[in-house]
């Protein structure tokens, strides 16, 4: 085979020979022209929609990934993908469809770029769901791919602080709690979203684009550049003129997504203080990638990796602060000569992750959103794997250190999200609570929501330290508190979660790693034996189909 064949190894088969003239044909009403089918064809997968503002830019990124493809002799054909907003559905029963939408993303990626014949592959993502699940496709499809991150959303300002999205949510819990007005509630709620880009601290949406560029698949500082900037513009350019030096170079994801690269990836997610979503969605796109990730691995790392960064939720930062004394790779380099990086992995630039960061310069003197090794915001990561009777499989635990290590209350036990929420702020819910919702797993859901509603009412009602929250569903990277979710095996499928009753006790124990209900295990017995698995929520439709194919979620919830 021929080194331009090598090129068009999909492409050739669509385009060449004389049987392929309605093929080309086709492809002459959307734009080529003669000499375009002898270049290496690239689609440019754009995640853009108005119903978020993490992606309302993301058209104009896209064009700037095609034109980084064609001025560099390749021929880039866009094409779209859905994308869900987290924020808007949060709450309510419209949540369900966001992890589902995951599994929809990668899979109509998946479907173009087979369907096409394309040789590579430029993915531009800006929100939670729609980055792993470009990830994903991209180590099935294992084609040259290169993911761009669509950036960060700037901070709103209130009173003189920054604010954002979940300022709003907080907002909420304090206005239930009197602390704030309507007038001061509406405020905050109209300054907090000033325009577009993603979330703005270190929620799941900055988490992934860190994890992802950590993992080798996106251009240095990818994670870290504002949503309107020129640095965004510059880097979806040359993500196009990426991609085609990995097609002649035969380089593929799977090529860069080994084991080590998920270490690394785990290591600059725990460093950050990043989103226990992060799990999640690691251990989907390691299952694309045949590469064995386990939960454990998150503790194993852990163990030897400080938290390093004062960002929100949990932190006093924003990410748009981070990006304006150097970003992430500066971090990472202070990773790798700790000796917590593998820096002979190699990344979307054809390098190796230590030729990338070979010239960076350490962060300016003086600043406070990263410590140093010195003095971290904690000693080791706060993603705990918890296990114990009520966690048999694991459940995710975000513990930043600020909650204390161990909690015993008693239970108050619901079965939505919607129903905690109520009584989160009508005052049911009281210190010495561990808060219980289940049947919000990926089966029992369907869909396994994010708890930012009650979370965020939880901390806004000034509980923060009182009271706990454990549930068979995931949180959002905004949610802070003593939080405990992932809990496996869900209720739906008889896990323990399900026979909790008000008033029972429940331990969160950070330091020993257990999460227990203390019943006796003869009462225990009891109750499992009287326990009756529900009807399903869904008998048909998208959300029918998930929780059929669905995993559990110490497997990444995946579908295939």
């Amino acid at each position: 085979m021929s080194k331009q064949s090598l090129n068009r190894k999909h492409s050739s088969i669509v385009v060449d020979g004389t049987d392929r003239a309605p093929s080309r044909a086709m492809l002459r009403a959307v734009g080529f022209s003669t000499e375009d089918f002898k270049k290496s064809q690239v689609g440019i997968a754009s995640t853009w929609s108005m119903v978020t503002p993490c992606n309302m830019h993301i058209d104009k990124l896209a064009q700037q990934a095609l034109r980084g493809v064609d001025e560099n002799g390749g021929k880039g054909v866009m094409f779209g993908t859905i994308t869900i907003s987290d924020g808007i559905s949060m709450g309510f029963e419209g949540m369900k469809y966001s992890l589902v939408s995951r599994e929809v993303i990668a899979d109509s990626v998946e479907t173009v770029m087979g369907c096409e014949g394309f040789d590579g592959l430029v993915a531009v993502g800006g929100c939670d769901k729609n980055m792993p699940g470009c990830i994903i496709a991209m180590a099935r499809l294992n084609r040259p791919s290169v993911f761009v991150y669509g950036g960060t959303i700037l901070p709103g300002c209130y009173k003189g602080k920054n604010v954002d999205i979940v300022s709003v949510f907080e907002a909420v819990g304090a206005h239930a709690n009197k602390r704030i007005n309507d007038q001061e509630l509406e405020a905050i709620e109209s300054c907090a979203i000033p325009g577009p880009g993603s979330c703005g601290g270190m929620y799941t949406a900055n988490t992934m684009a860190s994890a992802i560029e950590a993992l080798g698949m996106s251009l240095p500082n990818s994670s870290a550049q504002a949503a309107i900037s020129d640095a965004k513009n510059q880097d979806c350019y040359n993500a196009g003129k990426a991609v085609l030096n990995l097609i002649e170079k035969g380089i593929a994801p799977r090529d860069i997504l080994t084991k080590k690269a998920f270490e690394n990836s785990i290591t600059v997610v725990t460093a950050l203080g990043g989103s226990t979503n992060a799990v999640l969605h690691l251990l989907a796109i390691a299952h694309a990638a045949n590469v064995k990730l386990s939960i454990d691995d998150f503790t194993r790392i852990g163990k030897k990796v400080p938290v390093l960064a004062d960002l929100k939720p949990s932190g006093r930062f924003v990410m748009a602060e981070l990006v304006n004394i150097g970003g992430t790779t500066p971090l990472m380099k202070m990773l790798l000569d700790k000796g917590l990086l593998h820096g002979d992995c190699l990344t979307v630039t054809s390098k190796t992750v230590r030729e990338n960061l070979a010239n960076v310069q350490p962060y300016p003197q003086g600043q406070e959103i990263i410590r140093p090794f010195s003095n971290p915001i904690k000693k080791e990561g706060h993603i705990v794997i918890l296990y114990g009777n009520l966690a048999r499989t694991g459940a995710v635990a975000k513990i930043s250190g600020k909650e204390g290590n161990v909690f015993t209350g008693t239970a108050i036990v619901f079965d939505s999200e919607e129903a905690a929420l109520k009584k989160i702020l009508d005052g049911t819910v009281k210190k010495g609570h561990v808060i219980v919702i289940r049947y919000e797993g990926p089966k029992g859901g369907p869909g396994m929501r994010e708890m930012l509603a009650p979370t965020s009412a939880v901390m806004g009602k000034g509980l923060g330290k009182d009271v706990a929250l454990i549930t068979d569903g995931r949180f959002s990277g905004g949610s802070h508190g003593y939080v405990v979710g992932h809990i496996t095996p869900e209720a739906y499928v008889g896990g323990l979660i399900a026979i909790i009753k008000n008033g029972d006790s429940i331990t969160i124990d950070a330091v020993k790693r257990e999460l227990n209900l203390n019943v006796p295990s003869a009462e225990i017995k009891k109750r499992l034996k009287q326990w009756k698995q529900p009807k399903p929520r869904y008998t048909r439709g998208v959300l029918a189909k998930y929780m059929k194919s669905v995993t559990s979620a110490e497997l990444g919830a995946v579908t295939d």
